[in-house]
């Protein structure tokens, strides 16, 4: 039997880095990572978070009453507590609602630990990314906007040190710490956080204990004995299978005694892919959704108001380009093709019955990741209501990103569909409205979807909306039979919040391949072989 390893997962939010571990599968079928502990503190995100233990502890296949309740067989969610007591009251064991840095929390977790290294004797591993918004570009902006704020005197900075507390306490052989790239150059009173977190991390336990590793180097013929300069920590999601082009630091430690004991033992390493995943390539089969309106909605309601924004688009494309010019010929072809095309899609409705068709051109194992066969309809997947002056916004920026294939800057908008920002021309925001092209992986999925969806407009211009829940969990490579709880809001921040899974995953495969694990690297997650039946 494969040697198993116990997780632990801190800020789990939704899941995405557990499920990637969990989901691994060594070369003799079994799981050699398996979730001991996941805590997060927001209520939706643990509920999301526990139903998906709840479902991991059935290894061959979901419950059926849980397909039955996604593909709408069901009036309600079934009672899990009745059904399977044991399995759920393991799940509510491992997924705990706590806030780390809390007396509470400590308590609970130093017990927890206790068990699981008494259960692995040692083999651990601890993954999790302390939240981001302290160290984030936009959060830092916003902060600076308040003459009252005091970076020493904000938590967020520091709530990596219950990582790290942690990290003390189980000391397990590896761990995977993920943040947002803004770290690099946040500072507290001139210091920069990410060499302090660097030093901790390394010195956690013992003086330098843990040997840092970057997965994706710039320079990827790097040593194994060299020092990775911070933006080697830097991995691009794009480079690895992953429809998105999300940049995060990734950073991997290694317990120096347990490189030292293995002859096999290799720095792990991910391999980059030849191309791209697209937009098209992951969104390209689901059926077309029309838009809503955010007051007064109904299909001829809202195709009157995108026949209205058909005509504020056509009318106003000369005025940022010559009538003779070939981008405002498209656009506006492109738009009376909608304008003519609308009746199927008012007739569409707002929330995806049927099941999509995979495109083709979609990576083999990226594909099969993502889809379950038994899925009739699409989960977590209703359109959006939108203002009536914003459809216009839409459409143009979608009809612009198809003829172009780019997102238009907000200085190559017609001014009669420009908002009543005042910062509109400053070019402080100057993609406000940013449509996901088709033929491109995506912009960073972040929490702020959950705002208006301006940033994250569907490429189909017929549609005239931003993308579902769905779409996004999608572009982050959550599986289909992944159910996000809560609101559609608190749904949307889960997704911008968390690592892709799908990514998780191949980290989970280099971390085990490096320790001369007995893995063939050609296996394929237990999600992905339930697609295929």
């Amino acid at each position: 039997m494969t040697r198993a390893f116990g997780v632990v997962d801190l800020f789990s939010g939704p899941g995405g880095l557990g499920e990637g571990f969990s989901a691994f599968k060594a070369s003799d079928n079994s799981r050699p990572f398996r979730l001991e502990i996941s805590v997060e503190k927001d209520r939706a995100a643990h509920e999301t978070l526990r139903l998906r233990s709840f479902l991991r502890k059935f290894p061959d296949d979901f419950p059926d009453e849980y397909y039955c309740w996604l593909n709408g067989e069901l009036p309600a969610e079934p009672d899990w507590q009745a059904l399977y007591p044991e399995s759920w009251s393991a799940a509510e064991r491992e997924a705990r609602r706590l806030e780390l840095g809390t007396d509470e929390a400590r308590l609970e977790i130093d017990a927890e630990i206790q068990r699981v290294q008494g259960k692995y004797a040692g083999s651990t591993v601890l993954i999790g990314g302390p939240p981001c918004q302290a160290y984030s570009l936009a959060g830092r902006s916003r902060n600076a906007g308040n003459a009252k704020y005091e970076p020493s005197a904000d938590d967020r900075h520091f709530l990596y040190r219950e990582y790290v507390y942690v990290l003390k306490a189980l000391r397990p052989a590896i761990f995977v710490m993920e943040n947002v790239k803004g770290l690099l150059s946040s500072s507290v009173d001139g210091d920069r956080i990410f060499n302090r977190i660097m030093k901790d991390l390394r010195n956690a336990g013992g003086n330098d204990e843990y040997q840092l590793v970057a997965l994706s180097p710039n320079n990827v013929e790097e040593r194994s004995d060299a020092t990775p300069k911070p933006q080697d920590f830097i991995l691009r999601s794009e480079q690895h299978g992953v429809p998105q082009r999300r940049h995060r630091l990734i950073v991997i430690g290694i317990r120096r005694d347990v490189a030292e004991e293995r002859t096999q033992f290799a720095v792990p390493r991910l391999t980059r892919c030849k191309a791209e995943v697209t937009v098209r390539q992951v969104l390209g089969g689901i059926s077309p959704l029309r838009s809503g309106l955010s007051r007064n909605d109904s299909p001829q309601a809202w195709q009157e108001a995108v026949v209205s924004a058909c005509s504020r688009v056509r009318k106003s494309a000369h005025s940022n380009f010559p009538s003779e010019a070939v981008e405002v010929r498209d656009v506006i072809e492109l738009v009376s093709r909608v304008e003519h095309g609308l009746q199927p899609i008012a007739d569409s409705g707002r929330a995806g019955p049927v099941p999509p068709v995979m495109p083709s051109s979609c990576p083999m194992l990226l594909s099969r990741w993502l889809t379950n066969k038994r899925l009739k309809r699409l989960i977590n997947h209703d359109t959006r209501g939108h203002m009536a002056d914003d459809l216009a916004r839409y459409l143009f920026a979608a009809s612009f990103g198809v003829t172009m294939k780019r997102s238009p800057k907000a200085r190559e908008f017609p001014i009669e569909l420009a908002p009543l920002h005042k910062n509109w021309t400053s070019g402080k925001f100057a993609d406000r409205f940013r449509v996901q092209c088709w033929d491109r992986s995506a912009t960073t999925i972040t929490s702020h979807i959950s705002k208006d969806g301006h940033y994250f407009i569907h490429p189909d211009p017929r549609q005239v909306r931003s993308l579902t829940v769905r779409e996004a969990a999608r572009l982050q490579t959550f599986p289909d039979d992944y159910f996000f709880k809560g609101n559609r809001t608190e749904q949307y921040v889960q997704v911008g919040n968390a690592v892709p899974p799908y990514l998780a995953y191949q980290i989970a495969a280099c971390i085990w391949e490096s320790l001369g694990a007995d893995y063939d690297g050609a296996q394929r997650s237990p999600l992905a072989e339930r697609a295929f039946g």
